[in-house]
């Protein structure tokens, strides 16, 4: 018997996909190319059948399009991978369409739906991959519906798997990931894939797939609490790449392993092997998978860095928030820290506004009556005791002095001493085995809750409506492990502790939403005990992201320069923390770190001379004068992504024509440093300084032939940290 089979060709604006679909195997992609000049370049990953016909394992096949473990239909290859599951293995195409729709912000989304159907579980997988019309990429998920007669397990769902990646050679591939940490954020590792991640295991020899991968894992529910969501994988001789992220604000997980046809990509949400997640399907009902993205590049990973800050943008919900920019004062980092009173902010509000700052944020401790606020935390009504003539009075003093108000919030956590720990009910707090989870004095509050929703509801409201607060920080402190079997609201219990988290975690970017469309003038800050939870369901909807709360000015640049890495340049909000008395270098150099990014300003500033705050406002006018440039600019790193021990690091940000780059030196780093700036290389360029106005003891240079900038300083000055900002400018053609 002649099986049919036939490919599924879907051409989006910059990406063309080709999928295989037939009666003798499941769907899955064939080709993955971007689009140039209205034409797929020349590469692409393109499975040839007729090197698999001499394999016996059935897992060999063609990496399918979507992979499901389910509770009775695990893997065709015992492993840990998501990679040659049973379901997987079976679905079988039912249907396709294609359409277009208007995207949140600008330009539209091209869609791709792809039904399929297993006959054995009675399981129907509806995928949706769309891909917008200005990124070389696409988003997908994968909605699975239970139409048999039985309630059915489910252990794993992919978002997205993909295989075949176009490389003649497994020993030129490289996988880049960063681990991080609370103060260790975003520390990148280049990987050679065949050295420790996916060795050669001779797999033609045995005719099996291996059953390891390389791995990486995001657990509980600061999603970026251990290593980012985001990775690359390069071909470093031809420079093709795949790029991609997972695009949850809980766990995830994805993994590059060896196939017979090649490498396959898997990304998924929470796994029943990972995070103790599983979802029992009745008869007739569904499950949608977390969203992942995923780009191509043929440029390296900065050309794959760049298409992710493209699909950023197009995915992050439209705000005024990126058409100003506003510099944030925040009086917490090493200054207030938590023990705001009427006494302490009026002079530095008052200095926070005569530099130039637009908006001022009352950070934590503005609830507490006394200074040992964490395990009362919950009601969150202004203290009467720190603010004698009220908040208000204080609310009225920032505007007064030019600026908006903010205050700093954390709706999802509740101390053991609120009242609010008695009143809540029950189901209102996460559980495990009956009792609530409590963690450094904290309960953790699950928004499937309505009453939950609705106090946070009535508190932001008032706080809005009674007191005029245009900015919120969200914090994220404490997490509770795994989730939650407790059932809110009469709902159904969760069949284990990580579909109740993932419950949570949607009904938390549920109300982030609702939130957000009650009051559209609200900028609301994403902060989790600094970044430990910087993903892109958080930073689709919110509008910025503080990078770190890491304390020490030299410490600082690495997370600075490898933020854009996995955030957009324009949500990226560093830490800029000049105190009186620091060197005029030591104050130039924390305040740069601020300025390509979101400027994140706090300091004694009231404390300071004249000279000292005349600087700090130089650095605010300059960091405002080139602002409107950061939200079209990307990423580059002229000597590379930061290792958290360079004496040098140096981030680019290209916007058209101009280039702008910070360089941070170290104590230890050389005295002249060398930075090749991508695609200037035979140009004649400006150079000018963005801050300081001075260079001071640097020099600059030109190299127009290799297109390098040339930074020295005199010889003796590596023990002293500085930094400049620059703005280098390609000249028209005469």
């Amino acid at each position: 018997m002649r099986h049919r089979s036939h490919i599924i060709s879907w051409d989006a604006p910059r990406l063309h996909i080709e999928l295989s679909a037939g009666d003798d195997a499941p769907v899955g992609i064939e080709t993955l190319r971007p689009v140039a000049d209205g034409a797929p370049e020349a590469f692409g990953a393109t499975i040839d059948r007729a090197t698999l016909a001499h394999l016996i394992n059935p897992s060999t096949s063609a990496q399918r399009l979507v992979e499901v473990i389910a509770s009775g239909h695990g893997r065709a290859w015992s492993s840990t991978r998501y990679s040659g599951t049973m379901i997987g293995e079976r679905l079988r195409y039912v249907a396709h369409s294609q359409r277009t729709e208007p995207a949140r912000g600008a330009g539209e989304w091209s869609v791709l739906e792809i039904e399929q159907a297993d006959p054995v579980s009675g399981l129907r997988v509806v995928t949706t991959l769309r891909s917008h019309e200005s990124v070389a990429g696409l988003q997908a998920w994968s909605t699975v519906t239970n139409e048999s007669e039985t309630v059915l397990r489910l252990r794993a769902v992919t978002s997205l798997a993909v295989g075949s990646f176009p490389s003649t050679e497994l020993t030129d591939v490289d996988v880049l990931w960063a681990p991080t940490d609370w103060l260790g954020e975003s520390r990148w590792v280049t990987e050679a894939l065949r050295d420790q991640a996916v060795i050669d295991l001779s797999r033609a020899d045995h005719e099996h797939d291996p059953r390891g991968a390389f791995r990486v894992t995001g657990i509980g529910a600061w999603s970026t609490g251990q290593a980012l969501p985001t990775g690359i994988l390069r071909d470093r001789v031809t420079g093709v790449t795949w790029g991609w992220q997972v695009e949850h604000n809980g766990p995830w997980h994805w993994q590059v392993g060896e196939r017979a046809d090649g490498l396959y990509l898997a990304l998924t949400g929470p796994t029943d092997d990972e995070h103790q997640w599983t979802s029992d399907l009745a008869p007739g009902e569904s499950f949608t998978s977390v969203t992942a993205s995923m780009v191509v590049s043929r440029d390296g990973a900065e050309g794959a860095f760049a298409e992710l800050t493209r699909q950023r943008r197009a995915i992050r919900r439209p705000h005024h928030d990126v058409d100003t920019l506003p510099v944030v004062f925040n009086d917490y980092m090493n200054t207030l820290m938590g023990d705001p009173t009427t006494e302490k902010l009026l002079p530095l509000i008052e200095a926070a506004g005569a530099v130039g700052a637009d908006y001022f944020c009352i950070d934590a401790g503005w609830y507490a009556d006394d200074s040992d606020w964490w395990d009362g935390v919950g009601e969150w009504q202004p203290s009467t005791t720190r603010f004698p003539g009220g908040l208000a009075a204080v609310i009225d003093h920032i505007r007064a002095n030019g600026m908006e108000p903010g205050l700093w919030l954390e709706p999802e956590l509740i101390g053991v001493r609120s009242p609010l720990a008695q009143s809540y009910p029950d189901e209102a707090f996460m559980q495990r085995a009956g009792d609530r989870i409590s963690e450094h004095q904290r309960h953790h509050l699950d928004f499937s809750s309505q009453a939950v929703r609705d106090y946070m509801d009535s508190r932001v409201d008032a706080l809005v409506s009674e007191l005029g607060i245009r900015y919120f920080k969200l914090d994220y402190n404490v997490v509770p492990g795994p989730g939650t079997d407790g059932a809110a609201d009469g709902a159904s219990a969760p069949s284990a502790p990580g579909e109740g988290l993932l419950r949570h975690n949607r009904a938390y970017l549920g109300w982030l939403r609702s939130v957000l469309d009650r009051h559209p003038d609200l900028i609301l800050e994403n902060c989790a005990s600094g970044a430990m939870r910087m993903d892109y369901a958080m930073l689709s909807e919110l509008q910025l992201q503080s990078t770190s709360d890491q304390q020490d000015l030299l410490r600082y640049p690495p997370i600075a320069a490898a933020a854009p890495a996995a955030i957009l340049p324009e949500q990226a909000a560093n830490w800029a923390y000049p105190q009186p008395g620091m060197t005029a270098e030591e104050m130039t150099f924390t305040l740069a770190t601020g300025v390509l990014g979101r400027m994140y300003l706090t300091g004694h500033l009231n404390r300071m001379d004249d000279a000292e705050r005349a600087l700090v406002a130089s650095a605010v006018a300059a960091h405002q004068g080139i602002r409107h440039d950061l939200a079209r600019a990307f990423p580059s790193w002229p000597i590379g992504l930061p290792s958290w021990d360079d004496p040098a690091l140096a981030l680019a940000l290209v916007a058209d024509d101009v280039t702008y780059v910070t360089l941070w030196r170290r104590p230890g780093a050389a005295d002249v440093v060398d930075l090749p700036l991508a695609g200037l290389a035979g140009a004649q360029v400006d150079i000018c300084p963005v801050f300081p106005a001075d260079l001071g003891s640097w020099q600059v240079s030109w190299d127009a032939v290799t297109g390098t900038l040339r930074t020295s300083v005199p010889a003796g000055a590596d023990e002293q940290a500085s930094a400049r900002v620059l703005k280098v400018t390609r000249r028209s053609a005469p």
